[in-house]
């Protein structure tokens, strides 16, 4: 039986997943896996026996992943499956961009009670006037699952889309519309595009990667369009470029004290992927890979630890390790297995950094003497006997 603690309310759609095997419990501390939304781990210490964690979602600075890494717990998140939610926010936050729809909104809002507030609409409606985004050039700055969506959606409503990632995958390029135009240099969207949008995770070589040297090479009047993370942005060298008329919007999913203070802002309260199909999606996905990980041992969509996957045991054992990824571990592996008198079928190796993770078939059940063996190899985070 293995325990599920659930940090977030997850929905019943992955819940409902779950096999006799699985009990859902209250006691964070008596769980063999996590399911988490936006909870924040760093301040909770990791169970003994937790061996999964898995975020609903796509993000994961909620999550301790090298602390988790060291030991042995695979970190999992959702990438895709919350894509189009994002996709549709992104979509409309270009348009509030470009029509002043908020500020006549609220403008309404202040005229509602004047019995002549039909003429008064028709005398002021020019001040919120705005231009048509068909025909406008966007660049989308990162080709991940939720950059191509991006992308598709405004070649189909009329925009020349201009495409850059260096790192794209091949089964991005594939789903990528052909009318695409795919740039080697990310300075030639800065200079020609009216919109941009940036879909890139967060790391160090991308944190601010949006500066004043960006700005600097951009049109004036550009949008920018942030639904990924709000430090891929300068927020100092921003307000400088919306004051200069250099950005003419910024449209955030990451308000701050800082950028819901600012003029030219329009934040919005993190809804990219607040939809009930995006919290749907990232629960079964969630869990799909939370039961392959606890009843095969197989990797999917893993953070701290590569990805590895050997489908269902036909075998008769099963022996999944996490380890560190250094030299001559697979032979000390292979040894212990030899020195047990224990015959390895199938094997799998994958390494991700300084981490790995092997899966070994055996032609016999996995001995008590084999796995203490393998513990005590240098460098061995955890044995987990899969069957």
């Amino acid at each position: 039986m293995y325990k599920i603690k659930c940090l977030n309310p997850i929905s019943s759609l992955g819940m409902n997943l779950f096999t006799g095997q699985y009990e859902v419990t209250d006691d964070y501390n008596a769980a063999d896996a996590v399911l988490v939304r936006s909870a924040s781990m760093h301040e909770l210490e990791l169970p003994e026996n937790l061996e999964a964690v898995a975020r609903a979602g796509a993000g994961v600075n909620n999550i301790p992943l090298e602390k988790c890494a060291e030991k042995g717990i695979v970190v999992f998140n959702t990438p895709g499956a919350n894509a189009n939610g994002v996709k549709e926010a992104v979509l409309a936050g270009m348009l509030l961009a470009s029509r002043d729809i908020v500020g006549g909104v609220n403008w309404v809002k202040s005229v509602k009670d004047d019995p002549d507030v039909a003429k008064l609409v028709e005398k002021g409606k020019k001040q919120f006037a705005g231009t048509e985004i068909k025909g406008k050039k966007i660049g989308v700055i990162g080709l991940g699952a939720i950059g191509v969506l991006v992308a598709n959606a405004c070649n189909r409503l009329g925009l020349e889309v201009y495409g850059y990632d260096p790192f794209i995958s091949v089964e991005a390029a594939w789903n990528l519309s052909r009318d695409i135009k795919h740039i080697n240099n990310v300075d030639d969207i800065y200079s020609v595009c009216d919109f941009i949008t940036v879909h890139v995770p967060l790391m160090d070589a991308t944190k601010k990667m949006i500066n004043a040297d960006a700005f600097s090479k951009m049109k004036d009047g550009v949008v920018i369009l942030n639904f990924a993370r709000d430090l891929l942005v300068d927020e100092d060298a921003l307000g400088d470029a919306i004051a200069a008329g250099k950005v003419k919007k910024y449209v955030t999913d990451f308000p701050n004290p800082k950028t819901a203070n600012m003029d030219g802002v329009i934040a919005i309260p993190h809804l990219g992927a607040s939809t009930e199909e995006s919290e749907d999606n990232c629960a079964v996905m969630a869990v799909q890979e939370l039961r392959d990980y606890m009843e095969n041992g197989n990797i999917t969509h893993s953070v701290n630890y590569p990805d590895c996957s050997m489908g269902v045991c036909t075998g008769a054992g099963r022996i999944a390790v996490n380890h560190r990824n250094i030299p001559n571990m697979i032979a000390q592996l292979t040894a212990a297995c030899a020195a047990a008198n224990v015959n390895i079928t199938d094997m799998s190796s994958k390494s991700k950094g300084e981490w790995a993770y092997t899966m070994l078939d055996l032609a016999s059940p996995a001995s008590e003497t084999v796995v203490n063996d393998i513990r005590k190899i240098a460098g061995i985070v955890k044995v987990r006997v899969i069957k």
